[in-house]
Protein backbone atom coordinates (compact mmCIF):
# COMPACT_ATOMS: atom_id res chain seq x y z
CA UNK A 1 0.00 0.00 0.00
CA UNK A 2 2.90 2.39 0.80
CA UNK A 3 5.80 0.73 -1.02
CA UNK A 4 6.97 4.09 -2.36
CA UNK A 5 6.91 5.76 1.09
CA UNK A 6 9.62 6.10 3.71
CA UNK A 7 7.91 4.28 6.61
CA UNK A 8 4.51 2.61 6.61
CA UNK A 9 4.64 1.86 10.40
CA UNK A 10 5.37 5.54 11.12
CA UNK A 11 2.27 6.60 9.21
CA UNK A 12 -0.06 4.12 10.91
CA UNK A 13 1.41 4.69 14.39
CA UNK A 14 1.16 8.43 13.93
CA UNK A 15 -2.46 8.14 12.78
CA UNK A 16 -3.24 6.00 15.85
CA UNK A 17 -1.71 8.59 18.16
CA UNK A 18 -3.85 11.30 16.55
CA UNK A 19 -7.04 9.25 17.04
CA UNK A 20 -6.15 8.52 20.69
CA UNK A 21 -5.46 12.22 21.21
CA UNK A 22 -8.93 13.08 19.94
CA UNK A 23 -10.59 10.41 22.10
CA UNK A 24 -8.95 11.90 25.21
CA UNK A 25 -11.05 15.04 24.59
CA UNK A 26 -14.39 13.19 24.52
CA UNK A 27 -14.79 13.09 28.36
CA UNK A 28 -14.70 16.90 28.47
CA UNK A 29 -17.48 17.03 25.89
CA UNK A 30 -19.60 14.47 27.77
CA UNK A 31 -19.20 16.36 31.06
CA UNK A 32 -21.40 19.08 29.62
CA UNK A 33 -24.34 16.85 28.67
CA UNK A 34 -26.47 18.01 31.61
CA UNK A 35 -25.96 21.62 30.48
CA UNK A 36 -26.74 20.86 26.82
CA UNK A 37 -23.02 20.49 26.14
CA UNK A 38 -22.06 24.00 27.16
CA UNK A 39 -18.35 24.01 28.12
CA UNK A 40 -17.48 27.71 28.19
CA UNK A 41 -15.15 28.54 31.08
CA UNK A 42 -14.41 24.94 32.08
CA UNK A 43 -10.72 24.18 32.79
CA UNK A 44 -8.77 21.92 30.43
CA UNK A 45 -7.85 18.69 32.21
CA UNK A 46 -4.61 16.72 31.91
CA UNK A 47 -6.19 14.25 29.49
CA UNK A 48 -6.83 17.04 27.00
CA UNK A 49 -3.26 18.33 27.31
CA UNK A 50 -1.83 14.86 26.76
CA UNK A 51 -4.21 14.44 23.86
CA UNK A 52 -2.88 17.60 22.22
CA UNK A 53 0.67 16.33 22.61
CA UNK A 54 -0.27 13.00 21.00
CA UNK A 55 -1.94 14.79 18.09
CA UNK A 56 1.13 16.94 17.42
CA UNK A 57 3.54 14.00 17.71
CA UNK A 58 1.28 11.70 15.70
CA UNK A 59 0.88 14.23 12.91
CA UNK A 60 4.66 14.64 12.67
CA UNK A 61 5.15 10.85 12.57
CA UNK A 62 2.52 10.45 9.84
CA UNK A 63 4.16 13.21 7.80
CA UNK A 64 7.54 11.49 8.14
CA UNK A 65 6.13 8.13 7.11
CA UNK A 66 4.50 9.56 3.99
CA UNK A 67 7.68 11.10 2.62
CA UNK A 68 8.45 9.55 -0.79
CA UNK A 69 11.20 6.97 -0.99
CA UNK A 70 13.30 8.10 -3.92
CA UNK A 71 14.98 5.61 -6.21
CA UNK A 72 18.44 6.04 -7.69
CA UNK A 73 17.62 5.79 -11.39
CA UNK A 74 15.68 9.04 -11.63
CA UNK A 75 17.39 10.17 -14.80
CA UNK A 76 16.32 7.13 -16.80
CA UNK A 77 12.77 7.30 -15.51
CA UNK A 78 12.53 10.96 -16.41
CA UNK A 79 12.79 10.08 -20.11
CA UNK A 80 9.51 8.18 -19.89
CA UNK A 81 6.14 9.67 -20.68
CA UNK A 82 2.58 8.64 -19.88
CA UNK A 83 0.39 7.89 -22.87
CA UNK A 84 -3.33 7.80 -22.10
CA UNK A 85 -5.57 6.26 -24.78
CA UNK A 86 -8.03 8.83 -26.07
CA UNK A 87 -11.05 6.54 -26.35
CA UNK A 88 -10.27 4.11 -23.52
CA UNK A 89 -13.32 2.84 -21.65
CA UNK A 90 -13.80 3.56 -17.98
CA UNK A 91 -12.64 0.73 -15.76
CA UNK A 92 -13.84 -0.25 -12.30
CA UNK A 93 -10.79 1.52 -10.87
CA UNK A 94 -11.86 4.78 -12.52
CA UNK A 95 -15.25 4.55 -10.82
CA UNK A 96 -13.80 3.62 -7.44
CA UNK A 97 -11.21 6.41 -7.55
CA UNK A 98 -13.89 8.92 -8.56
CA UNK A 99 -16.13 7.84 -5.65
CA UNK A 100 -13.27 8.14 -3.15
CA UNK A 101 -12.28 11.59 -4.45
CA UNK A 102 -15.93 12.70 -4.32
CA UNK A 103 -15.96 11.76 -0.63
CA UNK A 104 -12.81 13.84 -0.12
CA UNK A 105 -14.58 16.83 -1.69
CA UNK A 106 -17.66 16.31 0.50
CA UNK A 107 -15.42 16.56 3.55
CA UNK A 108 -13.63 19.59 2.10
CA UNK A 109 -16.85 21.53 1.50
CA UNK A 110 -18.79 20.31 4.55
CA UNK A 111 -16.57 22.05 7.12
CA UNK A 112 -16.76 25.62 5.73
CA UNK A 113 -20.48 25.11 5.07
CA UNK A 114 -20.95 24.18 8.75
CA UNK A 115 -19.73 27.58 9.92
CA UNK A 116 -23.08 29.25 9.34
CA UNK A 117 -24.80 26.65 11.52
CA UNK A 118 -22.42 26.72 14.50
CA UNK A 119 -21.92 30.46 14.92
CA UNK A 120 -25.43 31.13 16.41
CA UNK A 121 -24.79 28.53 19.12
CA UNK A 122 -21.33 29.92 19.81
CA UNK A 123 -22.75 33.40 20.26
CA UNK A 124 -25.12 32.11 22.93
CA UNK A 125 -22.57 29.97 24.78
CA UNK A 126 -19.73 32.48 24.81
CA UNK A 127 -22.06 35.49 25.13
CA UNK A 128 -20.40 37.39 22.30
CA UNK A 129 -21.75 39.65 19.57
CA UNK A 130 -21.86 39.07 15.83
CA UNK A 131 -18.61 40.98 15.26
CA UNK A 132 -16.64 38.78 17.68
CA UNK A 133 -18.12 35.51 16.44
CA UNK A 134 -17.26 36.50 12.85
CA UNK A 135 -13.60 35.99 13.77
CA UNK A 136 -14.25 32.23 13.72
CA UNK A 137 -15.26 31.86 10.05
CA UNK A 138 -12.63 34.46 9.16
CA UNK A 139 -9.97 32.28 10.80
CA UNK A 140 -11.30 29.10 9.20
CA UNK A 141 -11.42 30.63 5.74
CA UNK A 142 -7.91 32.03 6.19
CA UNK A 143 -6.86 28.44 6.86
CA UNK A 144 -8.58 27.16 3.71
CA UNK A 145 -6.92 29.81 1.55
CA UNK A 146 -3.48 29.02 2.94
CA UNK A 147 -4.25 25.31 2.71
CA UNK A 148 -5.14 25.56 -0.97
CA UNK A 149 -1.73 27.05 -1.72
CA UNK A 150 0.37 25.02 0.73
CA UNK A 151 -1.14 21.60 0.04
CA UNK A 152 -0.76 22.23 -3.68
CA UNK A 153 2.96 22.74 -3.11
CA UNK A 154 3.13 19.68 -0.83
CA UNK A 155 1.55 17.61 -3.59
CA UNK A 156 4.71 18.20 -5.62
CA UNK A 157 6.83 16.93 -2.70
CA UNK A 158 4.67 14.13 -1.30
CA UNK A 159 2.50 13.18 -4.28
CA UNK A 160 -1.26 13.57 -4.81
CA UNK A 161 -2.45 10.59 -2.79
CA UNK A 162 -0.03 11.09 0.08
CA UNK A 163 -1.07 14.75 0.37
CA UNK A 164 -4.73 13.77 0.69
CA UNK A 165 -3.84 11.20 3.36
CA UNK A 166 -1.77 13.66 5.39
CA UNK A 167 -4.55 16.22 5.12
CA UNK A 168 -7.01 13.63 6.48
CA UNK A 169 -4.75 12.91 9.49
CA UNK A 170 -4.51 16.61 10.37
CA UNK A 171 -8.25 16.92 9.80
CA UNK A 172 -8.93 14.18 12.35
CA UNK A 173 -6.78 15.99 14.90
CA UNK A 174 -8.86 19.16 14.58
CA UNK A 175 -11.90 17.30 15.93
CA UNK A 176 -10.86 18.55 19.36
CA UNK A 177 -12.23 21.95 18.37
CA UNK A 178 -15.55 20.57 19.69
CA UNK A 179 -14.15 20.28 23.23
CA UNK A 180 -12.40 23.66 23.47
CA UNK A 181 -13.83 25.61 26.44
CA UNK A 182 -12.39 28.92 25.23
CA UNK A 183 -13.61 30.84 22.19
CA UNK A 184 -10.06 31.71 21.12
CA UNK A 185 -9.03 28.07 21.26
CA UNK A 186 -11.92 27.43 18.86
CA UNK A 187 -10.61 30.18 16.58
CA UNK A 188 -7.12 28.64 16.49
CA UNK A 189 -8.34 25.08 15.97
CA UNK A 190 -10.74 26.16 13.22
CA UNK A 191 -7.81 27.78 11.42
CA UNK A 192 -6.02 24.42 11.47
CA UNK A 193 -9.24 22.70 10.40
CA UNK A 194 -9.55 24.97 7.39
CA UNK A 195 -5.88 24.53 6.52
CA UNK A 196 -6.19 20.73 6.62
CA UNK A 197 -9.32 20.54 4.49
CA UNK A 198 -8.48 23.38 2.12
CA UNK A 199 -5.97 21.41 0.09
CA UNK A 200 -8.18 18.50 -0.90
CA UNK A 201 -10.03 20.38 -3.61
CA UNK A 202 -7.20 21.30 -6.04
CA UNK A 203 -5.27 18.06 -5.40
CA UNK A 204 -8.34 15.92 -6.07
CA UNK A 205 -9.17 17.73 -9.32
CA UNK A 206 -5.58 17.60 -10.58
CA UNK A 207 -5.37 13.87 -9.85
CA UNK A 208 -8.72 13.12 -11.48
CA UNK A 209 -7.80 15.09 -14.62
CA UNK A 210 -4.64 12.99 -14.95
CA UNK A 211 -6.23 9.55 -14.63
CA UNK A 212 -9.34 10.00 -16.79
CA UNK A 213 -9.36 9.31 -20.57
CA UNK A 214 -10.00 12.43 -22.64
CA UNK A 215 -13.54 11.61 -23.74
CA UNK A 216 -14.63 10.90 -20.15
CA UNK A 217 -12.62 13.60 -18.43
CA UNK A 218 -15.06 16.51 -18.71
CA UNK A 219 -18.22 14.95 -17.36
CA UNK A 220 -16.41 12.92 -14.69
CA UNK A 221 -14.71 16.02 -13.30
CA UNK A 222 -18.02 17.87 -13.08
CA UNK A 223 -19.92 14.94 -11.58
CA UNK A 224 -17.30 14.32 -8.91
CA UNK A 225 -17.06 18.04 -8.14
CA UNK A 226 -20.83 18.46 -8.11
CA UNK A 227 -21.40 15.45 -5.88
CA UNK A 228 -18.77 16.83 -3.52
CA UNK A 229 -20.36 20.29 -3.45
CA UNK A 230 -23.96 19.11 -3.04
CA UNK A 231 -22.91 16.39 -0.62
CA UNK A 232 -21.01 18.93 1.46
CA UNK A 233 -24.04 21.20 1.77
CA UNK A 234 -26.38 18.30 2.47
CA UNK A 235 -24.03 16.87 5.09
CA UNK A 236 -23.58 20.23 6.82
CA UNK A 237 -27.23 21.28 6.83
CA UNK A 238 -28.70 17.80 7.34
CA UNK A 239 -26.40 16.81 10.20
CA UNK A 240 -26.90 20.23 11.78
CA UNK A 241 -30.69 19.85 11.70
CA UNK A 242 -30.42 16.28 13.03
CA UNK A 243 -27.71 16.56 15.70
CA UNK A 244 -27.58 20.15 16.97
CA UNK A 245 -30.95 20.01 18.78
CA UNK A 246 -29.60 17.02 20.76
CA UNK A 247 -25.85 17.61 21.18
CA UNK A 248 -25.46 21.33 20.52
CA UNK A 249 -23.18 23.03 18.03
CA UNK A 250 -19.98 21.29 19.19
CA UNK A 251 -20.96 17.95 17.68
CA UNK A 252 -20.38 19.39 14.21
CA UNK A 253 -16.63 19.54 14.87
CA UNK A 254 -16.41 16.06 16.40
CA UNK A 255 -17.69 14.72 13.08
CA UNK A 256 -14.17 15.32 11.76
CA UNK A 257 -13.10 12.09 13.46
CA UNK A 258 -15.36 9.62 11.59
CA UNK A 259 -15.16 11.53 8.30
CA UNK A 260 -11.36 11.66 8.40
CA UNK A 261 -11.13 7.96 9.26
CA UNK A 262 -13.50 7.19 6.40
CA UNK A 263 -11.20 9.01 3.99
CA UNK A 264 -8.16 7.07 5.21
CA UNK A 265 -10.12 3.81 4.85
CA UNK A 266 -10.91 4.73 1.24
CA UNK A 267 -7.28 5.57 0.45
CA UNK A 268 -6.53 2.20 -1.26
CA UNK A 269 -8.97 3.31 -3.97
CA UNK A 270 -7.07 6.56 -4.57
CA UNK A 271 -4.07 6.05 -6.88
CA UNK A 272 -0.83 7.95 -6.61
CA UNK A 273 -0.04 10.18 -9.56
CA UNK A 274 1.91 8.11 -12.08
CA UNK A 275 3.70 11.26 -13.23
CA UNK A 276 4.90 11.83 -9.67
CA UNK A 277 6.08 8.22 -9.37
CA UNK A 278 8.08 8.61 -12.58
CA UNK A 279 9.51 11.89 -11.32
CA UNK A 280 10.90 10.27 -8.14
CA UNK A 281 12.34 7.41 -10.15
CA UNK A 282 9.82 4.63 -9.48
CA UNK A 283 8.58 3.64 -12.95
CA UNK A 284 7.58 0.11 -11.92
CA UNK A 285 5.02 1.44 -9.41
CA UNK A 286 3.86 3.89 -12.09
CA UNK A 287 3.35 1.05 -14.59
CA UNK A 288 1.38 -0.97 -12.03
CA UNK A 289 -0.85 2.02 -11.32
CA UNK A 290 -1.40 2.86 -14.97
CA UNK A 291 -2.22 -0.73 -15.89
CA UNK A 292 -5.38 -0.49 -13.81
CA UNK A 293 -6.45 2.66 -15.66
CA UNK A 294 -5.77 1.60 -19.25
CA UNK A 295 -2.69 3.78 -19.76
CA UNK A 296 0.88 2.93 -20.70
CA UNK A 297 4.37 4.44 -20.43
CA UNK A 298 6.49 5.10 -23.48
CA UNK A 299 10.04 6.42 -23.80
CA UNK A 300 10.45 9.74 -25.63
CA UNK A 301 13.89 11.31 -25.32
CA UNK A 302 12.91 14.23 -27.58
CA UNK A 303 9.97 15.07 -25.36
CA UNK A 304 12.29 15.08 -22.36
CA UNK A 305 14.69 17.44 -24.11
CA UNK A 306 11.80 19.81 -24.92
CA UNK A 307 10.59 19.60 -21.35
CA UNK A 308 13.98 20.69 -20.05
CA UNK A 309 13.65 23.91 -22.05
CA UNK A 310 10.43 24.91 -20.28
CA UNK A 311 10.66 27.55 -17.57
CA UNK A 312 8.97 26.03 -14.51
CA UNK A 313 9.50 29.04 -12.28
CA UNK A 314 6.39 30.94 -13.32
CA UNK A 315 3.51 31.06 -10.87
CA UNK A 316 0.17 30.83 -12.74
CA UNK A 317 -0.69 34.57 -12.70
CA UNK A 318 2.79 35.40 -14.06
CA UNK A 319 2.58 33.04 -17.04
CA UNK A 320 1.81 35.48 -19.87
CA UNK A 321 0.33 32.80 -22.12
CA UNK A 322 -2.42 32.25 -19.58
CA UNK A 323 -2.68 35.68 -17.96
CA UNK A 324 -6.11 36.52 -19.41
CA UNK A 325 -7.51 33.14 -18.41
CA UNK A 326 -6.04 33.47 -14.92
CA UNK A 327 -7.51 36.94 -14.35
CA UNK A 328 -10.93 35.78 -15.57
CA UNK A 329 -10.95 32.66 -13.37
CA UNK A 330 -9.59 34.62 -10.40
CA UNK A 331 -12.45 37.14 -10.47
CA UNK A 332 -15.01 34.39 -11.04
CA UNK A 333 -13.57 32.44 -8.11
CA UNK A 334 -13.63 35.49 -5.85
CA UNK A 335 -17.28 36.18 -6.73
CA UNK A 336 -18.18 32.56 -5.95
CA UNK A 337 -16.49 32.97 -2.56
CA UNK A 338 -18.56 36.11 -1.90
CA UNK A 339 -21.73 34.08 -2.43
CA UNK A 340 -20.75 30.77 -0.86
CA UNK A 341 -18.82 31.95 2.20
CA UNK A 342 -20.47 35.32 2.53
CA UNK A 343 -24.11 35.53 1.51
CA UNK A 344 -24.97 31.88 2.21
CA UNK A 345 -23.27 32.03 5.63
CA UNK A 346 -25.17 35.20 6.49
CA UNK A 347 -28.53 33.73 5.48
CA UNK A 348 -29.11 31.52 8.58
CA UNK A 349 -28.60 34.54 10.82
CA UNK A 350 -30.88 36.58 8.57
CA UNK A 351 -33.61 33.94 8.80
CA UNK A 352 -33.24 33.77 12.59
CA UNK A 353 -33.57 37.56 12.80
CA UNK A 354 -36.86 37.18 10.93
CA UNK A 355 -38.18 35.00 13.75
CA UNK A 356 -37.23 31.50 12.57
CA UNK A 357 -35.27 29.21 14.92
CA UNK A 358 -32.00 27.46 14.04
CA UNK A 359 -33.69 24.15 13.18
CA UNK A 360 -36.04 25.84 10.69
CA UNK A 361 -33.19 27.81 9.13
CA UNK A 362 -31.11 24.65 8.70
CA UNK A 363 -34.11 22.83 7.20
CA UNK A 364 -34.64 25.60 4.63
CA UNK A 365 -30.99 25.36 3.55
CA UNK A 366 -31.20 21.55 3.44
CA UNK A 367 -34.33 21.57 1.27
CA UNK A 368 -32.73 24.06 -1.08
CA UNK A 369 -29.65 21.83 -1.30
CA UNK A 370 -31.84 18.93 -2.46
CA UNK A 371 -33.08 21.12 -5.31
CA UNK A 372 -29.48 21.49 -6.43
CA UNK A 373 -28.94 17.72 -6.80
CA UNK A 374 -30.15 17.44 -10.43
CA UNK A 375 -28.01 20.47 -11.31
CA UNK A 376 -24.92 18.28 -11.09
CA UNK A 377 -26.24 15.94 -13.77
CA UNK A 378 -27.33 18.86 -15.97
CA UNK A 379 -23.99 20.64 -15.50
CA UNK A 380 -22.08 17.45 -16.35
CA UNK A 381 -24.16 16.97 -19.51
CA UNK A 382 -23.68 20.57 -20.66
CA UNK A 383 -19.97 20.50 -19.81
CA UNK A 384 -19.25 17.22 -21.59
CA UNK A 385 -21.71 17.33 -24.50
CA UNK A 386 -22.24 21.00 -25.27
CA UNK A 387 -19.48 23.43 -24.22
CA UNK A 388 -17.19 23.64 -21.21
CA UNK A 389 -17.00 27.42 -21.52
CA UNK A 390 -20.71 27.79 -22.22
CA UNK A 391 -21.68 25.60 -19.28
CA UNK A 392 -19.57 27.68 -16.90
CA UNK A 393 -21.09 30.92 -18.19
CA UNK A 394 -24.61 29.48 -17.83
CA UNK A 395 -24.12 28.56 -14.17
CA UNK A 396 -22.59 31.96 -13.41
CA UNK A 397 -25.76 33.43 -14.92
CA UNK A 398 -27.96 31.31 -12.61
CA UNK A 399 -25.99 32.56 -9.61
CA UNK A 400 -26.49 36.14 -10.82
CA UNK A 401 -30.24 35.45 -11.03
CA UNK A 402 -30.18 34.25 -7.41
CA UNK A 403 -28.49 37.49 -6.38
CA UNK A 404 -31.16 39.47 -8.22
CA UNK A 405 -33.90 37.50 -6.43
CA UNK A 406 -32.28 38.12 -3.03
CA UNK A 407 -32.17 41.83 -3.84
CA UNK A 408 -35.85 41.87 -4.81
CA UNK A 409 -36.82 39.94 -1.66
CA UNK A 410 -35.08 42.53 0.50
CA UNK A 411 -37.04 45.24 -1.29
CA UNK A 412 -40.27 43.62 -0.08
CA UNK A 413 -41.54 42.15 -3.36
CA UNK A 414 -44.20 39.64 -2.34
CA UNK A 415 -43.55 37.27 -5.26
CA UNK A 416 -40.14 36.39 -3.84
CA UNK A 417 -40.94 36.67 -0.12
CA UNK A 418 -40.40 32.93 0.42
CA UNK A 419 -36.71 32.49 1.34
CA UNK A 420 -36.54 29.10 -0.40
CA UNK A 421 -36.48 30.68 -3.87
CA UNK A 422 -33.42 32.95 -3.53
CA UNK A 423 -31.61 30.35 -1.40
CA UNK A 424 -32.33 27.63 -3.97
CA UNK A 425 -31.14 29.77 -6.89
CA UNK A 426 -27.98 30.77 -5.05
CA UNK A 427 -27.19 27.18 -4.06
CA UNK A 428 -27.99 25.87 -7.55
CA UNK A 429 -25.85 28.54 -9.20
CA UNK A 430 -22.95 28.32 -6.76
CA UNK A 431 -23.01 24.51 -6.66
CA UNK A 432 -23.09 24.24 -10.43
CA UNK A 433 -20.45 26.92 -10.84
CA UNK A 434 -17.91 25.39 -8.43
CA UNK A 435 -18.54 21.93 -9.88
CA UNK A 436 -17.39 23.36 -13.24
CA UNK A 437 -14.92 26.11 -12.26
CA UNK A 438 -12.11 23.95 -10.88
CA UNK A 439 -12.40 21.19 -13.51
CA UNK A 440 -12.30 23.95 -16.13
CA UNK A 441 -9.18 25.39 -14.47
CA UNK A 442 -7.53 21.96 -14.36
CA UNK A 443 -8.17 21.56 -18.11
CA UNK A 444 -7.02 25.07 -19.02
CA UNK A 445 -3.37 24.81 -17.94
CA UNK A 446 -0.45 22.57 -18.94
CA UNK A 447 1.00 19.97 -16.62
CA UNK A 448 3.91 22.16 -15.54
CA UNK A 449 1.57 24.63 -13.77
CA UNK A 450 -1.69 22.67 -13.52
CA UNK A 451 -1.48 21.89 -9.81
CA UNK A 452 -0.44 25.41 -8.83
CA UNK A 453 -3.01 27.01 -11.14
CA UNK A 454 -5.87 24.88 -9.81
CA UNK A 455 -4.69 25.60 -6.27
CA UNK A 456 -4.59 29.32 -7.09
CA UNK A 457 -8.20 29.32 -8.33
CA UNK A 458 -9.31 27.22 -5.35
CA UNK A 459 -7.57 29.60 -2.95
CA UNK A 460 -9.14 32.63 -4.63
CA UNK A 461 -12.58 31.04 -4.34
CA UNK A 462 -12.13 31.07 -0.57
CA UNK A 463 -10.45 34.46 -0.47
CA UNK A 464 -13.79 35.99 -1.40
CA UNK A 465 -15.15 34.58 1.84
CA UNK A 466 -12.33 36.21 3.78
CA UNK A 467 -13.45 39.62 2.59
CA UNK A 468 -17.06 38.91 3.59
CA UNK A 469 -16.11 37.58 7.02
CA UNK A 470 -13.82 40.56 7.50
CA UNK A 471 -16.91 42.72 7.12
CA UNK A 472 -18.64 40.57 9.73
CA UNK A 473 -15.75 41.01 12.16
CA UNK A 474 -15.96 44.78 11.65
CA UNK A 475 -19.75 44.75 12.19
CA UNK A 476 -20.11 46.06 8.65
CA UNK A 477 -22.33 43.35 7.15
CA UNK A 478 -24.78 45.04 4.79
CA UNK A 479 -28.38 44.01 4.35
CA UNK A 480 -28.81 40.92 2.16
CA UNK A 481 -30.23 42.96 -0.71
CA UNK A 482 -27.37 45.47 -0.58
CA UNK A 483 -24.83 42.64 -0.39
CA UNK A 484 -26.46 40.98 -3.41
CA UNK A 485 -25.99 44.15 -5.46
CA UNK A 486 -22.35 44.52 -4.41
CA UNK A 487 -21.54 40.87 -5.13
CA UNK A 488 -23.32 41.04 -8.46
CA UNK A 489 -20.68 43.45 -9.83
CA UNK A 490 -17.70 41.01 -9.76
CA UNK A 491 -20.03 38.22 -10.87
CA UNK A 492 -20.82 40.14 -14.05
CA UNK A 493 -17.18 41.14 -14.55
CA UNK A 494 -16.09 37.52 -14.21
CA UNK A 495 -18.81 36.49 -16.67
CA UNK A 496 -17.55 38.99 -19.24
CA UNK A 497 -13.87 38.10 -18.86
CA UNK A 498 -14.50 34.37 -19.18
CA UNK A 499 -16.57 35.08 -22.29
CA UNK A 500 -13.53 36.88 -23.75
CA UNK A 501 -10.54 34.91 -22.45
CA UNK A 502 -12.02 31.52 -21.60
CA UNK A 503 -10.98 28.60 -23.80
CA UNK A 504 -13.04 25.75 -25.11
CA UNK A 505 -11.60 22.64 -23.44
CA UNK A 506 -14.18 20.06 -24.47
CA UNK A 507 -12.53 17.05 -26.10
CA UNK A 508 -9.04 18.54 -25.87
CA UNK A 509 -6.12 16.25 -25.21
CA UNK A 510 -4.32 17.86 -22.27
CA UNK A 511 -0.98 17.04 -23.89
CA UNK A 512 -1.79 19.68 -26.51
CA UNK A 513 -1.17 22.30 -23.82
CA UNK A 514 2.41 21.19 -23.19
Amino acid sequence: MFADRRSTPAFWLGSLFVVIGVLLHIPMFLMGRRMHYLLAGMPMDSGMLWGMALIIGGGAAAAYGLQPKKASAIGAAAHERIVAPEDAPLTLWHWLAGAALAMALVIDIMKPASLGFVTPGMRVEYMIGPARVAVLPFSALTGTVIGSFVWGALADLYGRRATILLSAVVFIGTSICGAMPSFWWNVFMCFLMGASAGGMLPVAYALLAEIMPTRHRGWSLVVVGGVGAVGGYLAASGLSALLQPIFGWRIMWFLNLPSGLMLIALSPLIPESARFLIHIGRPEEARATLKRFGSVISTHTDDWDDEKKIDHSHFPPADRLYLGTTVALTIAALSWGFVNFGLLLWLPGELISEGRDMGVAATIIAKSSFIAVPVVAIAAFLYARWSTKGALLTLIGVMALGLATAMLRQSGLHAVSNPVLPVALLIIGSTGMISILLPYAAESYPLRIRGRATGWVAGCSKSGGLICQGLSALSAVPAIGTAAIAIGIPVLIGFGLIAIYGRQTRGRDLRELE
